[in-house]
């Protein structure tokens, strides 16, 4: 009888003691919530991921009020340096994925490495909210429903450039990075011109220095035509600078050059070319808003300098993810956050996003621009012409569901 009595009570000791140990790792599933962050810390696109590496930690900040928390748990960022290498990407989301246990993940900064990670996404269930990556195949052909995305696509870049340029008489020659970046933007280019001719494409590997033969090309191409001509410029990264072909005297052919936003120290060149059209993701000093006020305010407060293009776009990233765990009570499965991110808005730096429910792309406005000099400033200032609101772009539904 007394045996039998020290067994039991050995049985519930032991039960209690296996309870303890696993207690603390139940009650850390249940009260943290896994973000993993992959974005090129190094590579040729460093500067871009930086940025949106801040405007995420900022907007997570931000939208959580300084506590990083939604619904009762912890927001845990796991970060990830895909180093601009699609196979290195895929790796890191699927580590992430499953053995880091991320719930979702937020990313990458090369659109190279998005079209790699994508299919992982799919394979282990989860959302990929890209950011800021913008070739239209992510929300186009190569998509699937685990994927959303904050950043402009391809088609809302070329479409509000498209607004500027876009006239009767004009000859348009392009100048694009040979990857999927630059093919698809100047698709998405060519798609939105109605009224002006492409008369001449012309793709450069990415760490082109020397752009002397391409832009002898587009001279070529654009010299002798009638009207008013334009080399319309889609480049992203260090490296080169493409703008030192307008060294080759342009003006004596009466060719102009266009283009679009980008950070501030890549619009330095931009002070050559005042008067200049275009057409921008974000500019500090455009949107008029309680969100962008915040992003301004605290980055300077932070970095006594101004938040830059793809700050904006992690800081969206992030009031995007807060936002939907709001909605969804802290539920961060797949299946529930597609029905809650479908159709969903939030307020950003830019004003109010919505994730388009046909391919969840973020329809959003665009600014049209003209370049102003101003001593002040170390970069060409983009002076707003006027907002292109996301009703007034047409922007195709390119996916396959």
């Amino acid at each position: 009888m007394h045996r039998r009595t020290w067994i039991s009570r050995s049985a519930l000791i032991a039960t209690a003691f296996a309870a303890t140990l696993s207690a603390p790792v139940a009650f850390g599933q249940a009260k943290e919530i896994k973000i993993a962050h992959i974005y090129s810390k190094t590579g040729p696109l460093e500067a871009y991921g930086k940025q949106t590496a801040t405007g995420f930690m900022m907007g997570l900040d931000y939208a959580t009020g300084g506590t990083m928390m939604v619904a009762g748990k912890k927001l845990v960022v796991i970060e990830k340096d895909d180093q601009g290498k699609p196979d290195l990407g895929k790796s890191l989301l699927a580590a992430a994925y499953s053995d880091d246990k991320a719930d979702l993940a937020v990313g990458p900064t090369s659109s190279g490495v998005a079209l790699a990670m994508l299919p992982v996404a799919e394979e282990h269930k989860k959302i990929l909210l890209v950011e800021p990556a913008v070739a239209d195949a992510i929300t186009g052909e190569k998509w699937n429903k685990y994927i959303f995305r904050t950043g402009r696509n391809s088609s809302q870049d070329a479409i509000s450039n498209a607004v500027a340029q876009d006239k009767e008489g004009v000859s348009i020659a392009t100048l694009a990075q040979d990857y999927a970046f630059g093919r698809d933007g100047v698709k998405a280019y060519k798609d939105a011109i109605k009224k002006a001719k492409v008369v001449h494409e012309e793709y450069l590997p990415t760490t082109t220095t020397d752009f002397t033969a391409g832009a002898q090309r587009l001279i070529d191409k654009l010299k002798n035509l009638p009207g008013r001509k334009i080399i319309w410029i889609i480049w992203a990264g260090g490296g080169g600078n493409p703008f030192k072909i307008a060294d080759l005297d342009l003006k004596r052919y009466g060719i102009e050059i266009a283009t679009g936003g980008n950070i501030l120290p890549a619009m330095a060149a931009y002070k050559n070319f005042p008067g200049m059209e275009g057409s921008t993701y974000y500019y500090f000093g455009i949107p008029k808003n309680p969100v962008n006020e915040a992003l301004v305010s605290r980055h300077y407060s932070q970095f006594k300098a101004p938040p830059d293009f793809f700050t904006a776009g992690g800081f969206s990233a992030a009031m995007a993810v807060v936002t939907a765990l709001t909605n969804s009570k802290g539920d961060a499965t797949a299946n529930t956050l597609i029905k809650t991110m479908e159709g969903m808005s939030f307020e950003t730096p830019k004003g109010k996003m919505t994730f388009r429910k046909e391919d969840h792309q973020a329809m959003q406005s665009m600014y049209h621009f003209k370049i102003k000099v101003d001593p002040a400033f170390a970069w060409g200032v983009p002076e707003l012409v006027r907002e292109i609101k996301a009703e007034e772009m047409n922007v195709p539904i390119r996916n396959k569901r």
